[in-house]
């Protein structure tokens, strides 16, 4: 998948013809389109997401002196580590599910909180709960979008519910709940929905004062609609993705509103949507009056590996051989920057064609476009072969397709989702976080059938992922500086004009990097894992950095003088993850159910020991039962015992003696793990010094 070096030496060359001539503005997106630029008017920033601050007051010279100002009371329920603020006057409004907060920016203090929805369950949101991303402002209201496919306005000085409207399809369509925060934009509320559910995603368009709906664009078209020759002559339509997950953004010099698009349904099932399947993975541009489509561009045909555009897209604007060019920039999951005239959606820069991984049952598409010599932010699978990885799977790559008949197969992680971008005009880089790792990439024989919980049964899979923060150069698209760090997916960056850039790693810091090199300036402590990307803002002619962690809002200015916290503690990296039963009784196959998205599909897994964590006494006799339809020889990964070959039905027994940790799989399909933990049968010191046997 690869060219060779001197293929790579010829690109480079002509890219470096094309971009001799490309400058970036010196404001990120037109002034018209940022007119909170001092403040943070929206979840982005600005309606260009740019997630850029035009104060300086805090920079690399004087952060050093940097400290917390306050801390907010708990808001409830900790927000999402995807919680977004935005500041209007003198409130700082975001969603805590169930409920959306406003926080008084002087005093730290909630001013008011309205209940969505009953007490949510972490990472299980019930049916009315506000969008974990955040809110959109304007006409006096907070706007909001639901879990249940519905949009509320709230008043914003009291919090009251002003009007509820439902973003359900009248006309039939299967419509999911609201997936990101609300974009205003000239008197009308634009947001997506989800896809994931065997939906049809849609951006659905409101008036503002009303909720009265004023358009609807599907992401997946209806037969005879222009992008519809790119589905097949079935219902594959009705129920194909294309969930619109992220903010978009707003141009009111064009009028327009753009957003980007997720993945297909099935998620790793292609074999009934033949084609490039549009509009899935696309950014799409849309009259803000009409929704009418505009131009489209495509950054992934034919998804099969969920590998949806989740960063929201960013307006910039450029100027190429002496011309002003309006850029849009989408960045896709496998780290590569897209940039697109804004105007047309044709890219600015060359993009050649790459041969992907072929399938014939999946019907994968025969190639996918990439920027001509750009630098990926993740690595690939040349990168992964450096590794150590867990014997009897196979290294597969990017775009390499989930196949029924390649069940051990390891995959890069589509890992740039889920945390917004920035760009930076004074440094013309585009600030990017991600997370590099690995997943058990695994399909069955049901194309319905999907579920990310295979990876946890990978021993050592979790010590290999890192995060990322990257600068990209927007004259090149090549990274001009990269920082890798452990502790959980990163925030997402905030850029300033005070040459800084400011993320959370997920150990409980908010770090400082310096804008041009990467060097880390400044940090501070808060307790909390997580932490949502930081914003700027000022407030009686102070500057101040805020991020949302533990529960609380923290605001930072110069001569903060609240102390920071204890580190808090991280969790241990083990060779494995997932849940632990006391049973001495194990099964060689397993009834697996999946993620329930299109309701709930079962599958007798043969390549999954049940439990694959098991706990006993010493002395215990441990036994294992093929309840499988293939021949299973239990063995330890140090060949120290077996049960030998088991026939279906068959039960072979162990008896470990000692206490300990022992790992074991599968003679004849060693990409099948399991876990033996062993505790003292008596105090510890009269333990027995006899090993497993």
């Amino acid at each position: 998948m690869h060219p060779s070096h001197r293929i790579q030496t010829a690109r480079m060359c002509a890219l470096v013809r094309l971009f001799a001539f490309v400058t970036i503005l010196a404001a990120g997106v037109a002034a018209a389109a940022r007119p909170g630029a001092a403040q943070w008017s929206t979840v982005g920033g600005d309606q260009g997401n740019t997630r850029y601050s035009s104060l300086a007051q805090i920079n690399s010279q004087n952060v050093a002196g940097l400290g917390a100002a306050w801390v907010s009371e708990k808001v409830g329920p900790p927000p999402s580590s995807r919680a977004m603020p935005l500041i209007d006057g003198d409130l700082m409004i975001f969603t805590a599910p169930p409920f959306v907060c406003a926080v008084n920016i002087t005093t730290g203090q909630v001013a008011w909180r309205y209940r969505l929805a009953p007490d949510t369950v972490p990472g299980a949101p019930v049916a009315g709960s506000p969008d974990r991303e955040g809110v959109a402002v304007g006409e006096g209201l907070v706007f909001v979008g639901l879990s249940d496919s519905n949009l509320v306005a709230l008043n914003e000085k009291t919090g009251e519910l002003a009007w509820k409207a439902s973003l359900v399809d009248p006309g039939g369509s299967a419509t999911g709940g609201a997936s990101g925060a609300p974009l205003y934009a000239d008197g009308l509320v634009s947001i997506g929905t989800n896809g994931d559910n065997g939906n049809r995603g849609q951006i659905v368009a409101v008036d503002a004062k009303t909720g009265r709906e004023a358009w609807r664009f599907f992401v997946i078209p209806s037969p005879g609609q222009p992008g519809s020759e790119t589905w097949p002559k079935n219902n594959s339509w009705k129920r194909g993705g294309g969930a619109v997950w992220l903010v978009g953004t707003f141009d009111p010099t064009m009028d327009t509103v753009f957003y980007v698009t997720g993945n297909g349904v099935p998620q790793y099932g292609g074999e009934n949507r033949p084609g490039d399947n549009l509009y899935l993975c696309s950014v799409v541009a849309l009259d803000a009056k009409t929704g009418k489509l505009r131009w489209h561009y495509q950054v992934i045909r034919h998804d099969i590996w969920e590998a949806d555009i989740a960063e929201a897209p960013v307006l910039f604007d450029a100027k190429i051989d002496g011309q002003p060019r309006k850029g849009i920039a989408a960045m896709r999951t496998d780290g590569y920057l897209f940039m697109l005239d804004r105007t047309t959606g044709k890219p600015l820069g060359a993009m050649e064609e790459r041969k992907v991984a072929q399938d014939a049952l999946q019907k994968t598409a025969a190639t996918q476009p990439y920027p001509v010599g750009a630098e990926p932010v993740l690595p690939d699978c040349n990168e992964w072969k450096k590794q150590t990885l867990p014997r009897g799977f196979e290294l597969g790559c990017f775009f390499t397709p989930a196949s029924p008949d390649k069940p051990n197969v390891l995959a890069p992680v589509y890992g740039m989702r889920a945390t917004p971008m920035a760009f930076d005009p004074q440094t013309q880089y585009f600030y990017v976080t991600g997370n590099a790792a690995l997943q058990w990439f695994r399909r069955v024989e049901d194309p319905d059938f999907f579920s990310l919980s295979f990876s946890q049964r990978v021993p050592g899979l979790n010590k290999l992922s890192y995060g990322i923060l990257a600068a990209i150069d927007t004259r090149n698209d090549r990274i001009a500086w990269k920082k890798e760090f452990h502790g959980g997916r990163p925030s997402g960056a905030l850029a300033t004009a005070g040459g800084l850039i400011f993320q959370m790693p997920g150990d409980g810091n908010i770090q400082a990097y310096d804008a041009k090199d990467g060097s880390l300036v400044w940090q501070f402590q808060t307790g909390s894992t997580g932490g949502s990307p930081p914003i700027a803002f000022e407030k009686g002619g102070e500057q101040y950095i805020a991020t949302i962690a533990g529960g609380a809002v923290w605001a930072f200015k110069l001569r903060g003088t609240v102390a920071a916290r204890p580190a808090p503690p991280l969790p241990p990296e083990q060779d494995f993850a997932g849940a632990v039963t006391d049973t001495a009784n194990i099964e060689t196959a397993s009834l697996a159910r999946d993620m329930g998205l299109t309701g709930s599909h079962y599958v007798t897994d043969e390549y999954e020991f049940s439990p694959y964590r098991a706990r006993v006494k010493a002395g215990t006799k441990v036994s294992w039962r093929n309840n499988g339809r293939l021949v299973h020889t239990i063995v330890a990964v140090d060949g120290s015992w077996t049960t030998g070959a088991l026939s279906p039905l068959d039960i072979g027994t162990v008896t470990f003696d000692k206490p300990g940790t022992y790992t074991y799989t599968c003679k004849e399909y060693p990409w099948m793990y399991g876990q033996i933990i062993v505790e003292p049968a008596v105090e510890k010191g009269a333990q027995g010094e006899s090993a497993a046997k």
